[in-house]
């Protein structure tokens, strides 16, 4: 076989070869229907241990590419979706996950944001009078990329973050940005102040069906939107998550004229997978994905502080036409979220309540 585990990678070996084989899959390296290696047989030529393969085959479970049958291994399902063909029960969606909720995670220890308010008030003093600049603190935009790059895949300049406070704010910006000319496709159902949003900026938008593994494929083909707004982990109220043939099926779409999707990225940090999901904005190819999430699930409700991340080409742009707008995150609440990630203490959070989420399900 070709594939290699290095000694010297950062990566530990199941990580490496997930993503050869990721890779491998999304090439058509392995078609659709196509039987993996045996465990035994991968362990073997990779010198590796059995364990160590089946985790990699169980991420490629978790997020769609495989599938285990019992007695018999793992076969390929990931499907490139060319042509959006339809299944005939992409409508349908399971009963488990109909009407879901959002859980009720366990929150920001109190102590310690407390303990990071007053070492910012120590450090930087007055400076918490100043104005902050349009897209945000260049501080907290920083740290946002360094932590998006280690964590979510998501290499992007500081000058690409657009800091404001909460994810309607930031939806009202993409419209300014992006015309009013354009017609967003919304999933049904969706988080009601995403319609609410669009329908109060006055622009056209179109329902597009979800079903149990993202938005109807019909519907995607026949939609008349050039912008696709998604939420492509456990959309609201559903619970639905993306497949990763359905994320294909999008950058596939997008590709298709002027054509724009906005990831709404919200709670995905809480993934109980051992490895982040995917983003569309990493695996997309045609700087046309603005990825957006906030800090209101991972550290309160109260600290009213979202980011968006442009594609490069849409930078300027921003510039000329809504640099003139303030930043309306108070500079405090930005320089506690910077040291809140620049110390670790948001990360060690939110691995915490994601181990604690994999314990609750064993």
């Amino acid at each position: 076989m070709k594939y290699r585990i290095s000694d010297n990678s950062d990566s530990p070996a199941y990580l490496q070869l997930y993503r050869q084989l990721k890779q491998d899959i999304v090439d058509t390296v392995y078609a659709c229907g196509c039987k993996l290696p045996s465990k035994r047989l991968m362990a073997e030529d990779l010198g590796i241990s059995t364990v160590t393969v089946e985790h990699a085959y169980y991420l490629l479970c978790d997020e769609g590419y495989v599938e285990s049958r019992e007695r018999s291994g793992y076969y390929v399902i990931f499907r490139t979706n060319d042509g959006f063909a339809a299944s005939s029960n992409e409508h349908k969606l399971p009963a488990a996950t109909v009407n879901n909720t959002h859980g009720t995670e366990p929150t920001f220890p109190f102590s310690v944001l407390a303990k990071t308010m007053r070492r910012v008030l120590s450090i930087h003093g007055e400076a918490m009078l100043d104005r902050s600049p349009s897209k945000g603190l260049s501080e907290l935009r920083t740290v946002i990329c360094e932590y998006l790059a280690r964590n979510r895949g998501i290499n992007a300049s500081p000058e690409q973050i657009i800091v404001g406070s909460g994810a309607e704010y930031l939806y009202g910006l993409i419209v300014e940005l992006l015309g009013r000319d354009k017609i967003y496709g919304i999933e049904s159902p969706s988080y009601h102040k995403i319609e609410q949003v669009y329908r109060t900026k006055d622009v056209k938008y179109e329902f597009l069906h979800l079903g149990s593994d993202g938005i109807s494929s019909t519907d995607l083909c026949l939609t008349s939107a050039n912008v696709l707004h998604t939420t492509p982990f456990r959309s609201y109220p559903t619970g639905v998550t993306a497949s990763a043939s359905k994320l294909h099926e999008y950058i596939l779409w997008s590709g298709k004229g002027e054509r724009y999707i906005i990831e709404d990225d919200f709670e995905s940090e809480f993934s109980v997978s051992s490895k982040p999901t995917d983003t569309l904005f990493a695996q997309s190819r045609l700087d046309n994905v603005i990825y957006l999430n906030t800090f209101s699930k991972t550290v309160s409700p109260s600290l009213r502080l979202g980011y968006m991340v442009l594609p490069m080409h849409l930078t300027p742009m921003f510039d000329e036409k809504l640099g003139f707008y303030s930043c309306t995150v108070p500079t405090f609440e930005q320089y506690v979220l910077t040291e809140l990630i620049s110390n670790g203490d948001f990360e060690r959070h939110v691995n915490r309540v994601r181990r604690m989420k994999r314990q609750e399900m064993k």
